[in-house]
């Protein structure tokens, strides 16, 4: 059993990528990092290990319509601008690893987002 809760979302995520591996067929995977204060997503090439995509609430252009960085409206708009950048990077299917958090809240507003925009997973 893990000692806290960190732990065990680290165990999850690490249970979650493992499912992934076995299921995915080669898709890129689109990976999410969820903190008190902001959100941030990543599309990741794991045969070469490396980020091809990426967006957070930390970027300019997506600070500037929210009142807060830690809310559904803010991960919406996370999602937007990643699936914006995929489809530029001639990117259309990805794996969603929710990294351990529920599907729920700000995590489902950012699949939700990225889905509308254009990707598919």
């Amino acid at each position: 059993m893990a000692k806290d809760r960190h732990q065990a979302r680290w165990k999850r995520g690490r249970r979650i990528r493992n499912r992934i591996k076995h299921v995915r067929k080669d898709r890129l995977r689109l990976s999410v990092f969820r903190s008190a204060t902001n959100i941030y997503a990543q599309i990741i090439d794991d045969a070469k290990g490396e980020t091809l995509v990426s967006a957070s609430t930390l970027e300019k252009e997506i600070r500037e319509g929210l009142k807060s960085s830690g809310n559904i409206e803010a991960a919406a708009a996370v999602g937007k601008a990643l699936a914006g950048k995929a489809i530029q990077a001639s990117i259309k299917q990805v794996v969603f690893d929710r990294g351990g958090y529920l599907y729920h809240g700000r995590v489902k507003a950012l699949a939700d987002a990225a889905r509308e925009a254009g990707l598919e997973f």
